[in-house]
């Protein structure tokens, strides 16, 4: 017997038995609630981000596949060189943008999106007109899917199916 705790050294077992069971439950349980949280987040970011994504990767891979084409193929598929110089700059302009700057003008956007968003419901006020301001010059990314939309549209010989699949 136990002087000290007034129990049995039986309990005692049992008692530090039930704090360790007690101490893996929680463990267990932290590290389920941490896994369920990352992927919550995963799918929020995932959700928002897909559709530029795709519509990102569309512009780059199409006008990089036309800049590649020889000039003659060029030719025969853009009627005039205005509607090839739009191509062009449009690559120009996709390509002047590195992954990691286009990720940072997705991000800002978000939070631009967010913060207009929020000041919707409070009082609207001349910061929120200066960040639309700012919302649409952060903007480039949907604007450049919008110029090969417009672009694809007036050359029927490029063939390109801009809507993604869901």
């Amino acid at each position: 017997m136990d002087l000290y705790s007034g129990g049995s050294d039986e309990e005692f077992d049992r008692e530090t038995d039930l704090d360790r069971e007690w101490q893996r439950r929680r463990d267990q349980f932290h590290t389920i609630w941490k896994e369920a949280s990352a992927q919550e987040g995963f799918n929020i970011g995932f959700k928002e981000s897909f559709h530029s994504g795709c519509n990102w990767g569309l512009v780059r891979g199409v006008t990089s596949a036309l800049v590649c084409l020889l000039k003659e193929l060029k030719e025969m598929l853009i009627e005039t060189q205005e509607k090839l110089n739009k191509f062009q700059n449009l690559y120009e302009s996709m390509h002047s943008l590195s992954t990691t700057d286009a990720l940072k003008l997705f991000y800002d956007d978000i939070l631009t999106k967010k913060v207009v968003e929020q000041s919707e419901h409070a009082e609207a006020g001349s910061n929120v007109t200066g960040l639309q301001n700012q919302s649409s010059d952060r903007s480039c990314l949907e604007n450049h899917f919008g110029e090969l939309e417009s672009i694809i549209l007036e050359t029927p010989a490029i063939q390109v199916p801009l809507e993604v699949q869901k």
